[in-house]
């Protein structure tokens, strides 16, 4: 159980950290070259985005100080807001390429 427990914690935590922290730098990125009309919008579903990634991480403190029964609960949780954010941040790729 811990060894599953860890790697899922870390798989978690890679996700964030490196996929969509990126994601979220290239968007910001876009905000700056684009025109004033598409700046709003980028400026809109950037800060959406870093609520919803907010959340993921939470979630993720939350896991990491569960105890061994309450982080089958929590797991529940947490794959909702990985979920969520990834279907974030897919529309917003969808929507700006």
């Amino acid at each position: 159980m811990k060894d599953k427990r860890k790697a899922y914690e870390e798989k978690l935590a890679a996700n964030l950290e490196e996929a969509w922290d990126t994601q979220l730098a290239l968007l910001k990125a876009m905000t700056e070259k684009a025109t004033a009309e598409a700046k709003i919008e980028y400026n809109e579903i950037a800060e959406a985005l870093q609520h919803k990634q907010d959340q993921a991480r939470k979630k993720l403190r939350k896991l990491k100080a569960a105890s061994d029964g309450a982080w089958e609960d929590i797991i529940t949780g947490a794959e909702k807001a990985w979920t969520e954010v990834t279907n974030a941040f897919h529309a917003s790729n969808i929507k700006f390429q």
